[in-house]
């Protein structure tokens, strides 16, 4: 029977390995009543590697052969002993999941694919495009994306900005230029219809009958007609060729001609020995086609009582200073009259005023108002 403390002896411990004969063995106590009784042990007499203090020594072993013995193994800790039970002979239980098998899955099958699941293809480059993809940079805040050196600005880069915003300015005002052409010659003409309107309303009422018409007039002769008023309407004016005809008011401030042709008011009347003269802008609602009159047109107003037919007997341009022409006698201020003139004036050309559009016209004959509308107005 081997001996306690002998390394070759040493019982397996109870995890069924051989005991290393360089690994130092528990120590044991003295038998009792030839029993071996496990060593019960404490902090105090726990060994350590390498403590000559307590490595064992065997009673028949010399003290050279004991310090031989020191060397313990370097990965041991401490000797635990062995634990005496027997392992259980019968397995644990089984829960009630554990009966269940695994549950398997159903084969695949091959799909027809549509396309649906799968990503979309980024759209191809067109003719003259290249292409450019970012890259990532790594920075303190993580990871961004950094233009190649394709796509960073250079100058040229900067000249075609500049030129690409030049350009939709340039438009931009080009539409808002159109926009108030289109208001100047198609929005006015609706405004000055809608005046036109209103004022032969009014001038129907200066014409109409006054006072009490069942009492006949007085044979005495009739007073001086008042002096018309600014921007009251005066007569009609018609042009047969152009298709117009217009209400003429007093004056030919910006005010007294805003809606209407103006009569300028040192001029004579319709009708009367001297220069009718009257001003109008040119607007498509007013004097738009004036330069499309030429000798022969008839002109003809309308008076309280009578029609006077002018006849056109000279178109000419002149300057804005030149307001002899509107004289009692057209281009010889001073003379005295003893035709009866008809003068119309405009802005010339077309979108400016720096010149004067003249047209000058006779009157042939009168008719009164009594025999109805002239032939040169149609029926």
């Amino acid at each position: 029977m081997p001996k306690i403390g002998d390394a070759a002896g040493a019982p397996p411990t109870s995890t069924g390995r051989p005991a290393d004969p360089t690994r130092p063995g528990p120590t044991a106590a003295p038998a009792s009543a030839g029993r071996q009784t496990a060593p019960a042990h404490t902090p105090d007499t726990a060994r350590r590697p390498g403590d000559p203090s307590t490595a064992p020594v065997a009673p028949n072993q010399q003290p050279h052969a004991a310090a031989s013995n020191r060397q313990a193994d370097p990965a041991a800790t401490a000797l635990i002993p062995a634990v005496a039970g027997a392992r259980p002979s019968t397995p644990p239980g089984l829960d009630s999941t554990a009966l269940m098998g695994a549950v398997p899955r159903p084969p695949k099958t091959e799909e027809p694919s549509d396309g649906a699941d799968q990503p979309a293809e980024p759209p191809k480059p067109r003719r003259g495009e290249r292409v450019v993809q970012l890259r990532p940079h790594q920075t303190g805040e993580g990871y961004k994306s950094v233009y190649s050196e394709l796509t960073r600005p250079s100058a040229w880069s900067r000249v075609r900005t500049g030129l690409r915003v030049s350009g939709e300015l340039l438009i931009t005002f080009g539409l808002v230029v159109l926009l108030f052409a289109g208001y100047e010659i198609w929005g006015k003409s609706a405004i000055v219809d809608a005046h036109q309107g209103e004022l032969s309303q009014q001038l129907a009422e200066v014409w109409g009958p006054e006072g009490d018409p069942t009492v006949a007039p007085s044979a005495s002769p009739s007073a001086k007609p008042k002096p018309p008023v600014h921007g009251k309407p005066i007569a009609l004016l018609a042009i047969p060729k152009l298709d117009k005809e217009w209400i003429v008011v007093e004056g030919v401030t910006q005010k007294d001609i805003r809606y209407a042709p103006g009569h300028y008011p040192d001029s004579a009347m319709p009708g009367e020995v001297g220069n009718f003269s009257v001003a109008g802008h040119r607007n498509r609602a007013t004097f738009w086609r004036l330069d499309e009159l030429r000798n022969g047109d008839a002109i003809v107003v309308e008076g309280r009582n009578e029609w006077y037919v002018y006849q056109v007997t000279q178109s000419r341009i002149v300057k804005p200073t030149q307001v002899e022409v509107v004289a009692p006698v057209p281009g010889r201020p001073g003379v005295k009259p003893t035709k009866r003139m008809l003068t119309l004036t405009t802005c010339n050309p077309k979108f400016d005023n720096y010149q004067r559009l003249i047209i000058h016209a006779e009157l042939t004959r009168t008719q009164p108002k009594s025999e109805g509308r002239p032939a040169e107005l149609g029926t």
